[in-house]
């Protein structure tokens, strides 16, 4: 582990994790796929749709969990597939009875099934009732600046706005309005949706966000592997980029190595 790794963790609830990237379950060929994907990319914490997954609710089903194991990751159940708040906060109780009382959720709840757009009012009922009862939400969301205070307002323990539509591969397509967010936010920022390959994700990073979340990137790729292991190396560059601090954009070119005057001899 570099200094850098210990001195620099993502903390999230209260619990610290040395990757920054998050990443989802779904779309993979196989669970063997799924597995080996998921290793190669690093991560810590691996997002599961309650909905779409068999986590033990299914009894004698392929179960996720047998490629990864909560004692090796951090699970986060989401609430992927639902429309209303009532369904996301059933949908999370029903993860926390399968997971022997697991807290930490992603909460979703969509406005439709062409754009998955988040339907934010029926988010925020959400978000008030799943943290009135005792989970701990991190949240897909809008960019908009305002809404995001209001759910760290809320109690969410992360607010994770869409770069652009959930599977899109269109990249940050909002950069203005994350970094107004970023500006504004004393929880975690991470970029939830959009990301379409490494460079994506390096943006957000340098950016300042605290983390991405993607799955469709990896899964969709023609070697999702090999794709996890690239989101990896992206998520660190753009994070170390960001700690580095990028030098100040200018109208007219700037010797690297500049002569001095005194040297020049003029005719």
């Amino acid at each position: 582990m570099t200094e850098l790794e210990q001195s620099d963790a993502l903390v999230i609830a209260g619990r610290e994790y040395q990757s920054r990237l998050l990443v989802g379950t779904g779309k993979y060929k196989d669970l063997a796929e799924t597995g080996a994907a998921i290793a190669a990319s690093g991560a810590e914490i691996v997002t599961v749709a309650v909905r779409r997954t068999n986590i033990g609710q299914n009894p004698g089903e392929p179960n996720l969990l047998d490629v990864i194991s909560p004692d090796v990751y951090t699970l986060l159940p989401n609430t992927a597939g639902c429309y209303t708040a009532a369904d996301a906060v059933r949908t999370c109780r029903l993860a926390r009875e399968l997971l022997d009382g697991h807290d930490l959720v992603k909460l979703e709840v969509l406005g439709d099934d062409k754009t998955l757009y988040p339907n934010i009012v029926e988010t925020l009922k959400a978000a008030e009732t799943l943290v009135a009862d005792g989970f701990k939400v991190m949240v897909y969301t809008n960019d908009d600046p305002i809404v995001a205070q209001t759910l760290e307002a809320m109690g969410c323990v992360a607010v994770m706005p869409l770069g652009s539509l959930i599977g899109s591969g269109l990249g940050i397509l909002n950069p203005h309005n994350i970094q107004i967010i970023l500006e504004n936010a004393q929880v975690p920022i991470i970029v939830d949706a959009g990301v379409g390959t490494a460079s994506d994700a390096a943006i957000a990073m340098e950016m300042g966000c605290a983390g991405v979340l993607m799955n469709t990137a990896i899964a969709a790729a023609q070697k999702p592997v090999l794709m996890a292991q690239a989101m990896r190396k992206a998520i660190e560059a753009g994070r170390e980029a960001y700690l580095a601090g990028r030098m100040p954009r200018k109208r007219y070119a700037s010797a690297s190595s500049p002569l001095d005057s005194s040297l020049i001899t003029r005719a």
